[in-house]
């Protein structure tokens, strides 16, 4: 069985899909269904149940919006995609909060060639777990935040609390 949980953030709602404890999907939606359709047909045969808590996930979560912006990195999570995607989402899950890097970096962090930022960008977009795989960190190099799943209100309001609570902890 998937299980998903709609947690509560600042920005909107945040649903969490869970499958034997592996966080298989995450986003800003208030709707489980429309983030299980967005799994892979063998994940949906299992079928979805909502739950009242996920544990460990959805603590991370709620760490992460206290501050501990480390939390969400200490949960297991798995997502399809051919061997240079999976490159390149687990170079994205290496992209310190509070900083952003472009699309032809992430490329780069993963061992491909700098062309390889079209793959960058279509890792982003396909996405199953925001902001596990924080792909809100991953700025266009025009300027200005780029798409994002979710809206981009909710990209700038990750990146500003990401930000302010990197810059505290330096201090």
């Amino acid at each position: 069985m998937i299980e998903a949980q709609v947690l509560p953030t600042p920005t909107g709602p945040l649903t969490l899909l869970s499958h034997e404890g592996v966080v298989v999907a995450a986003g800003f939606t208030a709707d489980p269904h429309q983030m299980f359709l967005r799994l892979p047909s063998r994940l949906q045969a299992y079928g979805l149940r909502r739950v009242e808590d996920l544990g460990h996930p959805a603590q991370a979560v709620r760490d992460y919006l206290d501050g501990e912006l480390t939390a969400l990195d200490s949960v297991a999570l798995t997502q399809p995609g051919t061997p240079t995607r999976q490159r390149l989402l687990t170079a994205l899950r290496e992209v310190p909060a509070g900083t952003t890097i472009g699309y032809a970096e992430l490329a780069e962090r993963a061992g491909l060639p700098r062309t390889a930022a079209r793959a960058a960008g279509a890792a982003c977009a396909q996405n199953l777990i925001a902001p596990f795989v924080p792909c809100h960190r991953i700025l266009p190099s025009a300027g200005g935040f780029g798409g994002y799943y979710y809206g981009t209100p909710v990209k700038q309001w990750l990146l500003t609390h990401e930000k302010a609570l990197a810059q505290t902890s330096v201090l």
